[in-house]
């Protein structure tokens, strides 16, 4: 048995005189300290493991592919309510999306180094509130470097990752696809053949018009991270959605990372 001559201050750190009493301690065995530290880990251990094995089992065979992302609107997404209020129901109806794969595959075939774009109209403003965009039309631009497995995961990994935006997919292109990456500054290039064309640049202060500006519209698509950006110019000169546009100006794209 040992015995502790201790001196415990009260009130520290919170503002109050330093009250100091001389405390007794009787120590046996193990400190008790000890022991609550051993059945914390192991309640931790209890707690976590079975949470980390369930997070496993969940995740689906084809979630195993990250890269870049880039989506550009026909509306502001970076905006104040006023603006946002004139444009929904009117603008916002178009985008574009693109996905740049680093590394991963889908479904078994590796996609690594390839991309593909998916252009969208919609029938109403697209992450409005009370809006119902859909059913929307989609044309797809896949990778001219993919072979036919790859071209195949491509659009397997489009529908999966777009969820209803890619459920009435039109037509589908072959071409090269080109994307200068800079998203951590918000400039991003994207060249789709002669079909779709993508620049961004980052949001300076010059761009707030308002004060009131917030993400006021989310990504279109689950994204790791994404911040807005400037669209220099958003462009698609192709077939399938009865229209196309040139759209330069506006704090309407999202730049990021993805996994799924």
């Amino acid at each position: 048995m040992r015995i502790a001559r201790l001196q415990v201050g009260i009130g520290a750190g919170y503002g109050l005189g330093l009250l100091q009493e001389p405390v007794l301690l009787i120590l046996a065995g193990k400190p008790r300290s000890f022991n609550r530290r051993i059945k914390m880990k192991k309640v931790l251990i209890g707690s976590v493991l079975p949470l980390f094995l369930l997070a496993l089992f969940a995740i689906p065979a084809s979630a195993k592919i990250t890269g870049n992302y880039v989506e550009v609107r026909s509306a502001e997404v970076y905006t104040g309510p006023c603006y946002a209020n004139s444009q929904v129901g009117l603008e916002g109806k178009q985008a574009i999306l693109a996905w740049q794969v680093r590394n991963g595959e889908w479904n078994g075939v590796s996609l690594n180094g390839l991309s593909v774009v998916a252009v969208v109209d919609a029938k109403d403003t697209l992450g409005a509130p009370d809006h119902n965009p859909y059913p929307a039309k989609t044309v797809l631009i896949v990778d001219q470097r993919a072979n036919a497995a790859q071209r195949q995961a491509l659009i397997e990994f489009v529908r999966s990752a777009g969820g209803r935006l890619a459920a009435n997919v039109v037509r589908i292109y072959s071409a090269p696809i080109q994307i200068q990456d800079g998203s951590q500054m918000g400039v991003v290039q994207v060249k789709a053949g002669q079909l779709a064309k993508i620049e961004t640049r980052s949001l300076c202060m010059g761009d707030n018009l308002c004060g009131n500006e917030v993400r006021y519209y989310p990504p279109l698509t689950k994204v790791n991270h994404a911040m807005p950006a400037y669209t220099l110019q958003a462009q698609y000169e192709g077939k399938g959605l009865g229209m196309v546009w040139n759209l330069m100006g506006e704090r309407s794209a999202y730049v990021g990372t993805f996994t799924l």
